[in-house]
C-alpha cells in the first residue's frame, strides 16, 4: 500500500480557521497558529454571549412592562401585576406582553384591568 499524506486535510482545516478570522488584525488573520487561537476566542464570546442576550433582552422587557404598567396605575408594581395576570389565567410572555405595551396601549390596558380585578378578587 502507498502512503497517504494529509496535506489536502491540513489544508483544507488551515483555509477553515484563516476563513473564519478574515477581518482581524496583524497576524491573528494569517498565520494558523495565531489565528486558530483567535477564532478559539471569539467562539467562547459568542456562546457566553448567545445567553448573555437571552438574559438582556428579558431584563428589558421587564423594565418596559413595569413602565407601562406604573403608568396605567401608579400603585401597581411589575411583580404584582404578573401574580395578577397568573390568578386571572391570562398567559402571556414578556416579550408579547412588552411589544403591547410598546405597540399598543389600550390592549395592555385592558390586560392590567383584568389582572386588577384578579388581585382584587383574591385580597
Amino acid at each position: 500500500m502507498s502512503r497517504t499524506k494529509g496535506g489536502t486535510v491540513t489544508h483544507a482545516r488551515h483555509k477553515k480557521v484563516l476563513k473564519a478570522a478574515k477581518g482581524y488584525y496583524g497576524r491573528r488573520k494569517s498565520t494558523f497558529k495565531v489565528a486558530k487561537q483567535a477564532v478559539d476566542k471569539a467562539n467562547q464570546y459568542a456562546t457566553r454571549d448567545r445567553h448573555n442576550r437571552k438574559r438582556q433582552f428579558r431584563a428589558l422587557w421587564i423594565q418596559r412592562i413595569n413602565a407601562a404598567v406604573r403608568s396605567h396605575d401608579a400603585a401597581l408594581t411589575y411583580s404584582r401585576f404578573i401574580n395578577g395576570l397568573s390568578l386571572a389565567g391570562i398567559e402571556v410572555d414578556r416579550k408579547v406582553l412588552a411589544d403591547l405595551a410598546v405597540r399598543e396601549p389600550e390592549a395592555f390596558g385592558a390586560i392590567v384591568a383584568q389582572a386588577q380585578e384578579a388581585l382584587a378578587k383574591a385580597a
